[in-house]
């Protein structure tokens, strides 16, 4: 993203949440779900600062963060549930130049999600760039709404959670993290890999083990 855009729409972020208050931040983590290039990680740091400085209360920063992650997800969802595959492909490609996403990010998204099922949609909700997409394919894989609700809402809560309490420990100085942005998906990239790395190794070794006793 542009740098002069980007500082742009930090000022914006804060000046709406500082302005709103709890519904603004409600407000904008939904945009960023319903595929609108809003980065949380302005968002929530800033709301963690807030919390900081005594604006704010720390558990419901998080709560309306996830709460609001979860209803943007749900206006994507519903785009894959009613829009399908192909046509929402075609939207992506005609479009995603606008929301920041290109039709290769969508296939990797939509093949990531076949491939590893409904858990995916837990998963993503801390990695970037698949945080917002991921609601797309869930949504054209059918996938039973409560189902998708709650595994979405404990993925948000966690990467909301994460985001806040690094503003609240940085306080006035929040805006540092902002040029470490991209170091610092690198870093839950890796965690998450990590993650599931030694879930997959633990799943297959039960499978073994199974396979040894029957």
């Amino acid at each position: 993203m542009n740098e002069s855009i980007l500082e742009s729409i930090v000022f914006w972020v804060m000046g709406v949440i500082s302005t709103l208050g709890y519904p603004g931040i409600f407000v904008l983590m939904a945009l960023e779900s319903a595929l609108i290039p809003i980065p949380s990680e302005v968002i929530m740091p800033f709301s963690g600062f807030l919390v900081s400085q005594g604006r704010f209360d720390l558990l419901t920063v998080i709560v309306i963060g996830a709460l609001g992650n979860l209803f943007g997800s749900w206006i994507a969802y519903a785009l894959g549930y009613w829009g399908h595959e192909r046509l929402v492909k075609k939207l992506v490609r005609n479009y995603g130049k606008f929301i920041l996403l290109t039709e290769e990010e969508f296939d990797y998204a939509v093949n990531l999600f076949r491939k590893h099922g409904q858990w995916v949609s837990a998963i993503a909700r801390v990695l970037p760039a698949l945080r917002t997409i991921i609601s797309l394919p869930a949504g054209i894989s059918k996938l039973p709404f409560i189902k998708f609700s709650i595994l979405t809402f404990f993925g948000s809560l966690i990467w909301s959670g994460l985001l806040t309490y690094i503003g609240v420990k940085l306080g006035e100085n929040w805006e540092v993290i902002r040029p470490y942005f991209r170091k610092f998906d690198i870093v839950i990239v890796l965690i998450t890999i990590i993650v599931l790395g030694a879930y997959i190794y633990h799943k297959l070794r039960k499978r073994k083990v199974s396979a040894k006793q029957t």
